[in-house]
């Protein structure tokens, strides 16, 4: 297990949203707030890591021909716990989020994992696996939340900071609103995407530079 490895993969050249284009619906739809981009990040990284060591852990025992079924019974299992916790202790963010908590079911980040990676490697790699790639998860959606509710509202810090309303850093006269609405994810995912290319491609020159040297 690298630990280190798996971080970086996670983090950027195997992010989730970023690099495999996974879980566009959620992404798109509740990145309009600081406080839904965290919430929702740790939602889903939370259901990575339990769901990835129980599948890890029962991988020997699920017959091949049912095993999306099973991992899907698993996930199911982990995003009621989750969806209730969030209702009966942070009922704001449940409200806000909506029926985004449940479709992580169906997330394909979550199942994607549970495929590619849980289903072939050890509980403890599978748990790293879970942390790394909701970490990579949870930090495009911030970027993404940062920038749309700064542009649409002009305030940092929606629904958590100044007793919710957020700081705010731009007259309200002046943001775009069309930046919370959907067409501003677009651009804005768009724009973090290619940002985030440009940023591994840089990466991977200096790494090259640098063998070179040698």
């Amino acid at each position: 297990m690298d630990f280190k490895k798996q971080f970086k993969e996670g983090l950027l050249y195997k992010n989730p949203v970023l690099v495999q284009l996974l879980g566009m619906c959620s992404t798109l739809a509740i990145t309009t707030s600081l406080f839904n981009g965290i919430g929702m990040g740790l939602a889903v990284t939370a259901i990575l890591i339990c769901s990835n060591v129980l599948i890890s852990a029962l991988r020997n025992f699920i017959p091949s021909q049912i095993r999306i079924a099973a991992y899907i019974t698993i996930i199911a299992g982990f995003v009621t716990i989750v969806d209730l916790a969030l209702q009966a202790f942070i009922p704001a963010l449940s409200a806000s989020l909506g029926v985004f908590i449940p479709l992580i079911v169906v997330n394909c980040i979550v199942l994607g994992r549970a495929e590619a990676f849980a289903s072939k490697n050890t509980v403890a790699a599978s748990a790293v696996d879970g942390l790394c790639q909701g970490i990579g998860y949870t930090c495009a959606l911030i970027i993404v939340c940062v920038i749309r509710e700064l542009l649409g509202k002009g305030t940092f810090g929606g629904g958590i900071l100044n007793g919710g309303e957020g700081i705010r850093l731009i007259p309200a006269q002046f943001p775009a609103m069309q930046m919370v609405m959907p067409v501003g994810g677009f651009l804005v995912l768009g724009f973090v995407i290619a940002g985030s290319q440009k940023l591994m491609m840089h990466l991977e020159m200096k790494i090259k530079k640098k063998e070179e040297a040698k």
